[in-house]
């Protein structure tokens, strides 16, 4: 009867509940809440926190005492608390007439750690992990951390890399978050594949795109790795180069990069679609603007009939018709482009469109992403400032410009409405990069033996865009200081301006009879004239002390002795001159060129004072052309000529004559040919001449047989000159001065490395032509490396 009675008494109980209770439909997800259809909170009470104070968690709650509240608004706070990222767990359920919330706070950082990394340096994954000390831990902010490292280390070339979280407790909410980081082997390209082309060889390509294919020189370069960013810019280069050789129909179809897993290696495949070649017809100016003459436009137009088309010409083309319409007083003159293909000719008649376009000005320029480089370095490539007239072809110039500074990873310009329907804002939006350099050379050359250099350079100084070097060097027989600043917007001119100081000591040798101690400095000023000819004025003012050992003053001990013109030269002399140099440099590229062309008139006028007085010519020009594109040849051409005379019945100086030998004509040792003293007992020095000559034709060409990326090519080259009239020297020591203009030549091969180390050469050469007197020398080394 007991258990009756209570059974009765808890059913009746039940009974209440239900009748007096509402009912609360279940809340998934909602731990240790307890179901109710409605209800009112009289108190908030918050338990657990120890940082976080419990108004600040209150707030984000949607539940307000004296309120009513459900399932929806008990779900709606836990998600808004989880969603701080401040709580591990969060608990919210009623309690009699309260409302508690029991909160669970995430741990704070104390220190982030890499452990096992060595490629990627610590400062490198710092910038891609957004867990730093101080800042709250939590899982889904590890978990986005771990996979940052892990595209790190794929953009790096590292596919079978693999991290591991590790937190590490400290007490107190504290703890330290370790990444414990097993890097793998470098993912190399083995081959990069491109199907679809017959105008370029593969090996032809493979030199225009940025990625490489592993070698025997991998560890010294990143660029055979498989980044999904270089092979995007890989397409972009592929069409570039196309387009800039006629195939205007060009298309780059696919480009796959397939992964072996096995063997950790890449396979990149490109296909292309080349299309058809095509050359310029007709070219036509067309305008309805009074005073534009189509005449005089046209001869500026760069695309001419019957030339390989090419896009980056048409773009050029562009701007300089632009340019032009701007200063004949079209301030908005809008320059389009039409072309009319003709696919049974092959050619691109084309139609420059000149007309006044929209009356569109710059509001302002807004530069974003520098944090070194000073926003007026950057604005000053603009052709253009606020207020000006708004261009796209001057603001395309001037991101072309920003990009060749150097000074920026990537350069985008964008626009944005202004504060009218005729006001436009720019956007330059840049990520820097690294623009110091200390660089260690050593290099190697037959006539200096091995030489060496430790240089400090800036090109991005202070932020200015000014540019600094230092270097020391020496080798054998020299020791060099030299010091450069250059500031390339002189006055907020485009005018470079620079001063140079320098001290070079050279002790005697099996070429020098003397010692030598020059220091001296000097000033320049840089002018460009159009895109390929620029002029440079420059003051020099040095002091150069010449010694003559005393074993060879007198020919002591066996030795030969100095000549008679260089005891005259011994002791100080100070020289003070200014010169000009006139140069035009329309060379694809400085370091490999392939096409265009190089000259370069200088003439030095001395005498300003000084204990000299002397003009001093010479001439250089070089021609490029790729003879067989397919096969890589490419044919060059170099002439160089120079004089100097004495001013005013001066007498020049045997320091300040001109000394040649295998670095104009090979097969001839340095100042190996020209005039020479031949009194009986002397060192037979050199004593160089007032008139020079030299030429050279080379056929440059692969090596078959060997991978292109080992950047080995050969040369046959036929190399001829002379150097001649000793001048007044040659009284000195009357009949026994040989000086003859009689033509030096040689011809040889050489072997060219662009290696890791620096550009590379050996060269082999034999002498056809010579005085007897000569001295001559069959190999020939030089180069040098910054690392």
């Amino acid at each position: 009867m007991r258990v009756l009675s209570k059974v009765s008494k808890w059913a009746a109980f039940a009974i209440a509940v239900l009748v007096l209770t509402p009912v609360m439909p279940d809340v998934a997800g909602v731990s240790g809440t307890t179901a109710a259809y409605a209800a009112t909170a009289s108190r908030i009470v918050v338990n657990g926190n120890k940082r976080v104070e419990e108004e600040t968690i209150r707030s984000y709650l949607t539940i307000k005492p004296g309120e009513s509240y459900g399932a929806a608004d008990i779900d709606a706070s836990l998600k808004s608390l989880f969603a701080t990222g401040l709580f591990s767990d969060v608990r919210i359920a009623p309690s009699g007439g309260s409302l508690v919330v029991n909160v669970v706070e995430n741990p704070t950082i104390n220190r982030v750690n890499f452990e096992g990394n060595k490629k990627l340096k610590d400062a490198a994954l710092l910038g891609l992990v957004e867990s730093k000390p101080r800042s709250v831990l939590t899982r889904a902010k590890v978990q986005g951390d771990t996979q940052r490292i892990l595209e790190g280390y794929r953009r790096s070339g590292r596919f079978n890399a693999h991290v591991e979280p590790k937190i590490i407790e400290l007490g107190d909410g504290r703890v330290n978050l370790v990444f414990e980081i097993d890097e793998g082997e470098k993912t190399a390209v083995a081959r990069i594949n491109f199907i679809g082309n017959k105008a370029y060889s593969d090996g032809k390509l493979r030199d225009v795109v940025q990625t490489a294919q592993k070698n025997w020189l991998s560890f010294l370069k990143n660029t055979d790795t498989y980044d999904p960013d270089r092979l995007a810019a890989d397409q972009e280069r592929l069409r570039r180069f196309y387009l800039n050789h006629g195939y205007a129909d060009f298309r780059v179809v696919s480009a796959v990069a397939d992964l072996d897993r096995e063997r950790n290696i890449f396979f990149v495949t490109f296909t292309l679609d080349e299309g058809e070649k095509y050359t310029y017809g007709d070219v036509i100016i067309d305008t309805a603007l009074a005073e534009i003459d189509v005449d005089e436009m046209g001869r500026t137009a760069r695309t001419k009939a019957g030339k390989t088309y090419s896009a980056e010409e048409v773009e050029k083309t562009l701007e300089d018709l632009t340019i032009a319409a701007a200063e004949r007083g079209y301030a908005f003159v809008q320059v389009r482009p039409r072309g009319e293909r003709d696919y049974d000719n092959r050619t691109i008649s084309l139609t420059y469109t000149i007309d006044e376009g929209p009356r569109v000005y710059v509001e302002r320029i807004e530069v974003r992403g520098n944090t070194r480089t000073r926003d007026y370095v950057i604005r000053r490539e603009f052709d253009l400032g606020e207020g000006d007239a708004y261009n796209r072809v001057l603001v395309d110039r001037a991101q072309r410009r920003l990009n060749d500074l150097g000074f920026f990873e990537t350069v985008n310009i964008s626009t944005a409405p202004g504060s009218a329907p005729d006001r436009v804002v720019l956007m330059v939006d840049v990520v820097e990069k690294a623009t110091g350099e200390l660089s260690f050379g050593i290099g190697y050359s037959t006539g200096d033996g091995v030489i060496g250099d430790v240089r400090l350079s800036e090109r991005n100084f202070l932020g200015r865009g000014q540019y600094v070097k230092v270097a020391v060097g020496g080798g054998e027989d020299k020791r060099t200081v030299d010091i450069s600043f250059t500031e390339p917007y002189f006055l907020g001119q485009r005018i470079s301006a620079g001063f140079d100081g320098y001290r070079r000591v050279v002790g005697n040798n099996d070429t020098y009879s003397y010692d030598s101690d020059t220091i001296g400095g000097g000033i320049r000023f840089g002018f460009p004239i159009s895109e390929h000819l620029g002029l440079q004025v420059n003051y020099q003012l040095f002091k150069q002390e010449i010694t003559i050992p005393a074993v060879l003053k007198n020919g002591a001990a066996g030795d030969g002795e100095a000549s008679l013109a260089l005891k005259q030269a011994e002791g100080d002399t100070i020289v003070s001159s200014a010169g000009y140099s006139l140069v035009w440099d329309s060379r694809d590229s400085k370091s490999d060129p392939r096409f265009g062309y190089y000259g370069e008139l200088t003439q030095d006028f001395a005498g300003i004072g000084g204990d000299v007085r002397y003009v001093r010519t010479t001439v250089e020009g070089r021609a490029y052309r790729e003879l067989v594109p397919d096969w890589g040849i490419v044919g060059v051409l170099k002439a160089k000529g120079g004089m100097i005379n004495g001013i005013g019945g001066d007498d020049v100086r045997i320091m300040d004559s001109f000394f040649k030998g295998g670095e104009t004509i090979r097969g001839f040792d340095s100042s190996g040919y020209g005039p020479r003293d031949l009194t009986p007992g002397s060192n037979g020095d050199a004593l160089g001449g007032t008139v020079f000559w030299s030429a050279t034709a080379e056929l440059q060409f692969p090596i078959w047989g060997l991978p292109p990326e080992l950047g080995l090519r050969g040369a046959v080259f036929a190399d001829a000159g002379s150097l001649y009239d000793v001048g007044d020297i040659g009284t000195l020591n009357p009949g026994n001065v040989a000086d003859s203009s009689a033509i030096r030549s040689s011809v040889g091969g050489s072997i060219i490395w662009k290696s890791p180390f620096g550009p590379l050469r050996a060269d082999f050469a034999h002498a056809t032509s010579k005085e007897w007197y000569d001295q001559r020398q069959v190999f020939r080394f030089s180069g040098g490396t910054n690392f």
